[in-house]
């Protein structure tokens, strides 16, 4: 933001000195801080001013310059180029003595402590004084110090005039230019000048205009009053020469000049000489700001000033910026037109708000060039969509979806454990306590007896998560019949392939139980993702038909299938999918959400974890067996689906889920993970408790898009970084809930690529819009 200083000079003149109030702001604030000095009394600067300026027009003359004034011949006739040169240094060293004297130095001592010489700086100088106004303070070291300052004039008395409402929708600035008295100067390059505006600005041309003419136009509303021709301060009256015949003071026009004001005028531009007292005339009438020449000015300097001043400005520079520029791009002309960068000075009413030229242009051309921002917008979004999207094809970004699945399933609110599932868990102890000589966790005794204490009560379904491939000994008769109960539900491991060792043989996998018909058989083997993390349901598989593990059909979804069997209802195939009631378990595919080239052999479904510690009553083996439990059994068994499953950590049975969080003690053994995959299959068909879900390819891309598209709307409309950095926070935090709450719904959708998506939008398009913005 520029940063404002007014100087007020009260209380004196140069002649006499002067009290100087320092007042710094920032644009659009109007908090300042304040200071108080001093100049002392300076007759020497008076003096050698006005020797200057005998002077600069006796060498006007003597150039034969073409100068916007008429010059008459003064008392001085000899004059050499050395010798002004010489009276230019002595002015512009009396005016840094006059400003570095000790009353002035603590004013000038603050500044340069708030003050950063990168800012943009605009000085007012507040006077009345006539004298002061004509010196050329841009010579103030303080100026070369600090190169974006520019130095303008104001009034020490000024008000805001009551603007009118806009009458018409303007598309481009309105320029009216009127060329006066046209005597000895090239007034045709001037207008070249204006017509190289033709399509940033609508122009009116009076040339040589009658006075009605004038009076009826000045009346309109126009942006800029430009005036190229003759001019004087005669009297302090500005005088503006119209025609080869007519001349007139501003007083004769103050009625127009108050109406083109109150329809907006902002700035009046006279590229002619001695401006001062015209700048004076047109602030009695509170215009905005006015640009003058402080002496006379010659045609070439007149040229340069306009042109570079114009381009400058329509190209989106500030005022006092566009003139700073242009000024100091006459120094090239000085050789030939001595201090032409002393000439032209901004007048400006302080009480009114310094506008830029495209806040002149109408709503059609902001709609324009915010149309245009917003193709870039969308050209920009479709592009960084496009770009993650394959980025993450080639599985870039799986690992980071995953975790960030992971995070959002442990946010999830509790559950209640399943109601319908009781473990029987044979611990270490357990274990320990059979005394084995084999590699088993479960004899064929104790099997038989915990069978014996769960069959009285009436449980759904019995499922043994426990491997046993070989048959039941001729002295265990009991445990034949059991076994052959059609509500027992036995466990195998299909052979596969080593993946950790490719080289090596094929895992062989664990027969089944003989006595258990392939119809209450299930495999119990699970799909890993790279990380080993458990998130996904086999419910199907095609095998070997040779191979030791019959089945082709996932122990969970056998459990299950036996149990809403006794309630009625029977697994059928739709063209959607496998379906149970009115539950449809959707098929993974190789690209599904989160999930790159997936190995999607099988039926295999996403595994909505319930969120309950544990998933469900759990009991050990010793308390079956021990009689402990005995009055609490019916209660715990009676319709229940009893998984029974080895917990002893000897055996190797646990695996990491998203619960885990890189914590092998949070791992869950391998019963405890079929129950929440039968849990998802009974809490779907009969709670209705959401499935996992995923969008089609097209609606993710879209989806991915969408973000992005936001993100570059971000970047479009926030003018900082610290803002647009506080509005991709709040957009990614609304993205994160979004999604997190769809997750409760069941929905799985791509966060990562999204918010990737939109970082880099809005940092994008930030970076593409930002010159725009800046015009």
């Amino acid at each position: 933001m520029a940063k404002i200083l007014r100087l007020s000079f009260e209380n004196g003149d140069v002649q006499h000195g002067f009290t100087v109030t320092a007042r710094l702001s920032e644009e659009g604030n109007p908090q300042y801080m304040q200071f108080k000095g001093r100049l002392p009394a300076a007759p020497e600067i008076i003096e050698l001013y006005r020797k200057w300026q005998l002077l600069y027009l006796a060498l006007c003359q003597r150039l034969e310059l073409d100068c916007r004034i008429e010059i008459e011949a003064g008392d001085i006739t000899h004059v050499s180029q050395v010798e002004f040169q010489d009276l230019c240094q002595q002015l512009s060293d009396k005016i840094n003595n006059w400003f570095n004297s000790e009353p002035f130095r603590p004013i000038e001592l603050e500044l340069r402590t708030h003050l950063d010489p990168v800012e943009e700086i605009r000085v007012m100088i507040e006077t009345d004084d006539r004298l002061l106004q004509r010196l050329p303070l841009n010579l103030w070291k303080f100026c070369g110090d600090y190169p974006k300052v520019e130095i303008a004039l104001s009034p020490s008395e000024y008000r805001r005039t009551k603007k009118l409402p806009t009458k018409t929708t303007k598309a481009k600035v309105r320029i009216l230019a009127i060329f006066g008295n046209s005597k000895g100067i090239n007034l045709e390059l001037d207008k070249s000048i204006l017509e190289e505006l033709s399509e940033q600005a609508e122009i009116e041309f009076l040339v040589e205009p009658r006075l009605e003419d004038l009076y009826d136009y000045l009346r309109q509303d126009w942006d800029i009053l430009f005036f190229a021709g003759h001019s004087s301060s005669s009297e302090e009256q500005g005088l503006l020469h119209l025609n080869q015949t007519d001349s007139l003071t501003l007083n004769e026009l103050k009625n127009a000049l108050r109406k083109a004001i109150s329809n907006g005028l902002k700035l009046a531009i006279f590229n002619s000489c001695d401006g001062l007292g015209l700048a004076r005339k047109l602030a009695e009438l509170d215009i905005p700001q006015v640009i003058v020449m402080r002496e006379p000015i010659a045609d070439t300097v007149a040229h340069e000033f306009l042109k570079n001043f114009l381009s400058a400005f329509a190209d989106g520079q500030t005022l006092y910026s566009a003139v700073r520029d242009a000024r100091e791009g006459l120094e090239k002309l000085e050789n030939t037109n001595p201090c032409a960068t002393w000439l032209p000075v901004i007048y400006q009413n302080p009480a009114e708000p310094l506008t830029n030229w495209q806040d002149w242009c109408a709503p059609r051309r902001q709609m324009a060039i915010a149309l245009n921002q917003l193709g870039m917008v969308l050209l920009a979004s479709v592009a960084i969509a496009a770009f993650v999207m394959v980025g993450r094809q080639s599985e870039i970004l799986q690992t980071w979806e995953l975790q960030a699945f992971d995070l959002g399933m442990r946010l999830r609110s509790r559950e209640a454990p399943d109601s319908r599932i009781l473990i029987v868990k044979v611990t270490e102890a357990d274990v320990q306590k059979q005394k084995l000589k084999e590699k088993l966790s479960l004899s064929d005794a104790t099997l038989a007896k915990l069978l014996a204490k769960l069959r009285p009560h009436h449980p759904k379904v019995i499922g043994l998560d426990i491997y046993r491939d070989f048959p039941v000994k001729s002295n265990q008769q009991h445990l034949l019949t059991y076994l052959q109960d059609h509500r027992f539900i036995g466990v195998c491991e299909v052979e596969r392939a080593n993946d950790d060792n490719p080289g090596e043989d094929a895992y062989p996998g664990i027969g089944s139980p003989p006595e258990i018909p392939k119809n209450r058989l299930g495999f119990s083997d699970f799909v890993f993702d790279r990380d080993r993390v458990i998130r996904r349901q086999l419910l199907f598989m095609d095998i070997n038909p040779k191979s030791s593990c019959a089945t082709n059909v996932s122990f969970s979804f056998q459990v299950a299938r036996a149990y809403l069997a006794g309630i009625g209802i029977q697994p059928q195939r739709t063209g959607k999918g496998w379906q149970l009631g009115n539950a449809v378990f959707r098929q993974l595919e190789a690209n599904t959400s989160g999930y790159r080239h997936l190995d999607a052999l099988g039926y295999q479904i996403l595994l909505n974890y319930r969120a309950a510690d544990p998933i469900a009553k759990q009991v050990t083996l010793s308390e079956i067996l021990s009689g402990s439990l005995d009055a609490q059994l019916p209660s715990l068994v009676k319709e229940r689906i009893v998984l029974i499953g080895n917990t002893a950590r000897s055996f190797k049975d646990y695996f990491p889920t998203p619960y885990s969080s890189d914590n092998e003690s949070e791992e869950l053994p391998g019963v405890a993970i079929h129950a929440h995959m039968v849990s998802q299959i009974l809490s779907a068909v009969l709670d209705d408790r959401p499935l996992l879900w995923w969008l089609p390819l097209w609606a993710e891309n879209f989806w991915v898009w969408g973000w992005a598209l936001v993100g570059g709307i971000l970047g479009w409309q926030w003018r900082s970084p610290l803002q647009l950095g506080l509005a991709i926070a709040v957009a990614l935090s609304i993205l994160s809930g979004l999604c997190f709450v769809l997750l409760l719904k069941g929905g799985w959708l791509p966060l990562v690529p999204a918010a990737i998506a939109l970082a880099i939008a809005s940092v994008v398009t930030y970076k593409v819009t930002q010159p725009e913005r800046k015009s």
